[in-house]
Order: C-alpha cells, then sequence, then structure tokens
C-alpha cells in the first residue's frame, strides 16, 4: 500500500509541476495548489501506517502505544493551512493581474513594466 500511495504522490506531483510550467496564470494557481496536495500526501506516506489507531495516551499509560505518527499528522494539517493561505494570496494576485491586463497570460504582465516609447520620448530631461 505504501508503494501505490509513493507512486500517486509522485503523479499529482508531476501534473502539478507540468501546470506550474504553465503561462496562463491560472493553470499556474492550480499548480501550485495541486503541488500543496502531492507534498502533504508524500508526507502521510512517509509517516508510515504502523497503526490505525489514534495517538491518544490512555488512563494511567506512561507512554504511547502502538499508533499512528501524531507528527506527520500535525505537519500535514500545518502544511494544508499554509498552503490554503499561499493559494488565496496567490488569486488575489492572479485577480489583480486580471484586472490591469484583462488576461491570465503570464507574457501579458511584462510589458506593464515596460515604459511606451512615445512617452519616454515626450518627458523634458531632467537636470
Amino acid at each position: 500500500m505504501t508503494i501505490f500511495y509513493a507512486f500517486c504522490a509522485a503523479a499529482i506531483m508531476a501534473c502539478a509541476l507540468h501546470m506550474v510550467l504553465s503561462r496562463n496564470l491560472m493553470r499556474t494557481l492550480l499548480g501550485l495548489a495541486l503541488l500543496s496536495t502531492g507534498v502533504n500526501l508524500a508526507m502521510f506516506t512517509a509517516g508510515g501506517f504502523s497503526s490505525d489507531l489514534p495517538p491518544i495516551i490512555e488512563d494511567g499509560a506512561q507512554s504511547l502505544g502502538v499508533s499512528a505518527d501524531p507528527l506527520a499528522q500535525a505537519l500535514i494539517l500545518t502544511a494544508i493551512v499554509i498552503g490554503f493561505a499561499l493559494t488565496l494570496v496567490l488569486a488575489a494576485i492572479v485577480l489583480r493581474a486580471w484586472r490591469a491586463t484583462r488576461s491570465i497570460d503570464a507574457r501579458a504582465i511584462d510589458t506593464l513594466d515596460q515604459p511606451e516609447p512615445a512617452a519616454a520620448e515626450a518627458e523634458p530631461p531632467h537636470g
């Protein structure tokens, strides 16, 4: 079962990398969200499947018995929250880029930084 989850995580991350390398900003955004999911699945797989029992210390016990790894679960929960926040911030950036250019192509954003030739010649020299 571990091999199956490892292959699934690799396939998800490969699809995410393909989407991130696109010039379409929405594909890039969804690719980063998918990459976050793939990393979470890889961490879940690395945590191991030692038991189905929750990581709870029984009353009167001094240590945790055979149970799922609580560290992997805590890391995955934290990564889910961070990935969601990253997706929201990037969605706001994509929305702002779309409002400025009316395009979600990354090449259209490069034209915003370049001054127009006619406007540069019309300005008086500073001195």
